[in-house]
Order: structure tokens, then C-alpha cells, then sequence
């Protein structure tokens, strides 16, 4: 059984690494053009390219994404845009347009293609059919059963890798293709400027009431709105594993460094637990724990297991539990002084939660805080300042420090 690749979203340099540090296998981004995160902190050439050289210094992958649906003059320059990733080393591209897969395999032959899940492909003759058109990799779309899965893995070639969604946002249209912002905003969604409409809270008036607004609710027979939950499949690794997936993707390119670390971290522990140990494996609840804290709406098993209604619901608010108050920059083994970026607001003597790379979180007290200048401070308040602590236990670079938003400052 071949051990699947844990890709994760990469919406700047600094998620990259993060990432890339916290367990991936391969990370995706947006380039310079035609993806569908207009808004995120997409990759310039420069980025890009200390992007790739830390990456394959670690034996990791980049996938670019090209999987906007493309108009006429969005055509103008691809071919020199794909010279130039496949020039710069790009493991891949996620692709949704027959056009520019089509142009890829004129202009960088050698570049290998997946088919994003824009695409659709929701059965194994379609696969097929990418596949046979030089696709190396089909991202399948997420309205798909496990059950329908493992028949597709089971009917195409060995050599046609699947890769699936596994944690992150859904969306209430069909894997994505949605025009509502179009018609509301103005935004192309399938040109990657969503405003995400899906999201706002509704209410119903009729006509002849003005001004009397009906909330839109969920009662046992379903819901009627069009926000969706988030997918989360961490207590399932067996049967993702099982059904032949090769990639387990993580959504969230405009998701924070701390989403990225968190996830990332849970799904690789979850994931070589499993492959230590097939027969004995158990679930932990660390893993679900971390995928708590971080930012998210309620969590549910999307279409996997054929109970899709749940989609819907009444609430589109953010569950967030935890901030993240800093990053570790340094620690001194002599003097048990760790110096810290501020990220969130944090006072002296609070208790934090170190989220590391490797190992168990643990929890520490932030004591005898300073500012750069030497001098004692009662709190950071400051984004992105710098301040030392006292912390007797020893820190890495690259730590991230957690706190629960309900507890009190000392």
C-alpha cells in the first residue's frame, strides 16, 4: 500500500515553510496569473523561486495552480507563463481548462499536469479520458462517496494518480463552479475573485411587507441557506487510505500560518501512525484537538459517507477558540530566554500552548517579559514586535505560541 502524499495549501512565502516544517509532503500556490485566490498573498517570480529552492532542498514538491476558467484575454501570455514556471522548476500544475492544458502539452511537454477540482470528474471514464489527454493527476471533485471512490481507483490505470479533498471549506456549489458573486458583486468567482455571497447572512422579505425581515433557518428536515460547513476526515484515515486516494489535500490558501501548522501537523501524525502500524492503529484525540483550535466552522464528513444534507446549516460563523499570540525567533540555552515575535496581543505571566513541528503541545508561562530595548513590559500589544520571556522549558525556532481566547490574563 503506497503511503499518500499530505499536500497542503501555501497562500504566501511564510505558509510555504510553515507547512513544509510542519509535515508536508508537497504544497500548492498561486503564481502570478490565473488562479483561483485573486485576493490571497499570491507567489512572485522572486517568491516563487525561494519558494521551490526550500522546498526541493527538503525533498518537497510545489504545484502551481492555473485553474481559473480562462476568457478570451485571459489567454494572453500563457505561453511564456508556463515556460517560465516550468523553467523554474515547478513540480506541477493544477489545471481546470482544456485550453491550457492543451497549451502546456504544445509549449512545456515535460511539465506534469493535474486536473483540478473546478473540472468535475466525478466518474473513471472521465478520468480516463484526462488522463489518455496527458493529466497525470485527477483532483477528484468533493461531491464524491467513498464507496465511488475506491470503483474509480480500482478501473483506472496504476498510472493516473487521485488526489481528494480532505480538510478545509466547501463550497455550496458544485466543486466550486459558482456564479453567484458574479450577480451580486460583480466578482468573477471562476476568475478567482469570489466574495463568497455564500456566506452572508440571509433573510427572506416579501413584497408586499417591506422592511419585515424572516430569518432563514434549519428546522429536522434540513436547512435552507447556502453556507456549507468545514470537511474534516481526520478520524477516517484508514478508509481514505484504503479507497486508493494518493494525495490527501488540504484547503485554505487564505488561511493563516497557524490553520496551516495546526492541520498539517494532526493529518502527518495520523497518517504515519497509520503506516507504523496498520493492524493496531487507534485514533488519537490530540489530532481532533489542534484541528479545534484553529479557526473553523462546524466540522462534518462532506459526501464521503453518503449523507450530503448535512451540508447546510444556520450559522456561517467562525468557531475561534485560540489565537495565536507568537513565534519563536531564538532561544538561549544559557539564560532560558526565548525571543518572540508578537502575532496576538499577550500579557506577562500568561500561560501559552507551544505548537511544534514535532511531539506533543505543552504548555509554558511567559515570565519577566521585555521589550528589544531591555525593559520590563506588563504585555505586547504591538503587531509584529519583538519581546523576550523567561522560559524554562527549551524552545525552537519556528514554535508557535497558543492561547485559549477564554482564558483570563494574569
Amino acid at each position: 500500500m503506497k503511503k499518500p502524499e499530505l499536500l497542503a495549501p501555501a497562500g504566501s512565502l511564510e505558509k510555504l515553510k510553515t507547512a513544509i516544517n510542519f509535515g508536508a509532503d508537497a504544497v500548492y500556490l498561486g503564481g502570478s496569473k490565473l488562479n483561483l485566490r485573486a485576493f490571497a498573498d499570491n507567489f512572485t517570480d522572486e517568491e516563487l523561486k525561494e519558494g521551490l529552492e526550500y522546498a526541493h532542498q527538503r525533498g518537497k514538491k510545489v504545484f502551481v495552480t492555473i485553474n481559473v476558467f480562462p476568457h478570451n484575454e485571459d489567454l494572453e501570455g500563457i505561453e511564456e507563463y508556463l515556460i517560465n514556471l516550468h523553467s523554474m522548476g515547478v513540480d506541477a500544475i493544477i489545471v481546470s481548462d482544456p485550453g491550457i492544458i492543451m497549451t502546456a502539452r504544445e509549449v512545456v511537454p515535460e511539465l506534469e499536469i493535474h486536473l483540478s477540482t473546478q473540472a468535475n470528474n466525478v466518474n473513471w471514464k472521465s478520468a480516463i479520458f484526462w488522463h489518455k489527454q496527458g493529466v497525470k493527476r485527477i483532483v477528484l471533485a468533493r461531491e464524491l462517496s467513498l464507496k465511488e471512490v475506491e470503483e474509480l481507483t480500482e478501473k483506472i490505470p496504476e498510472s493516473c494518480d487521485i488526489e481528494a479533498f480532505v480538510h478545509g471549506s466547501m463550497c455550496m456549489a458544485y466543486s466550486g463552479r459558482c456564479v453567484i458573486s458574479n450577480y451580486m458583486t460583480g466578482r468573477d468567482s471562476n476568475r478567482g475573485q469570489c466574495a463568497q455571497p455564500c456566506r452572508y447572512k440571509y433573510y427572506l422579505v416579501e413584497e408586499k411587507r417591506p422592511g419585515e425581515y424572516f430569518p432563514v433557518f434549519e428546522d429536522d428536515k434540513g436547512a435552507y441557506i447556502l453556507n456549507s460547513k468545514d470537511l474534516c476526515m481526520i478520524e477516517h484515515i484508514p478508509e481514505l487510505i484504503q479507497s486508493g486516494i494518493y494525495s490527501f489535500k488540504i484547503e485554505g490558501r487564505m488561511k493563516s500560518s497557524y490553520y496551516v501548522a495546526a492541520i498539517v501537523k494532526s493529518y502527518r501524525q495520523a497518517i504515519d501512525a497509520y503506516f507504523e502500524d496498520p493492524q493496531g492503529y487507534k485514533f488519537q484525540k490530540k489530532w481532533l484537538d489542534n484541528l479545534m483550535k484553529v479557526s473553523h466552522r462546524e466540522y462534518f464528513t462532506g459526501f464521503y459517507f453518503d449523507d450530503p444534507n448535512k451540508q447546510k446549516y444556520e450559522n456561517s460563523s467562525y468557531i475561534r477558540d485560540y489565537d495565536i499570540v507568537g513565534l519563536v525567533r531564538g532561544y538561549d540555552k544559557a539564560t532560558g530566554i526565548a525571543t518572540i515575535e508578537q502575532k496576538n496581543k499577550v500579557f506577562e505571566g500568561d500561560k501559552v500552548e507551544v505548537l511544534r513541528a514535532v511531539g506533543d503541545n505543552f504548555e509554558i508561562t511567559l515570565d519577566n517579559m521585555k521589550n528589544k530595548q531591555g525593559e520590563k513590559i506588563e504585555s505586547a500589544p504591538s503587531a509584529q514586535m519583538i519581546f523576550t520571556v523567561n522560559v524554562e522549558t527549551e524552545l525552537k525556532e519556528g514554535d508557535m505560541l497558543i492561547k485559549d481566547k477564554e482564558s483570563k490574563n494574569s
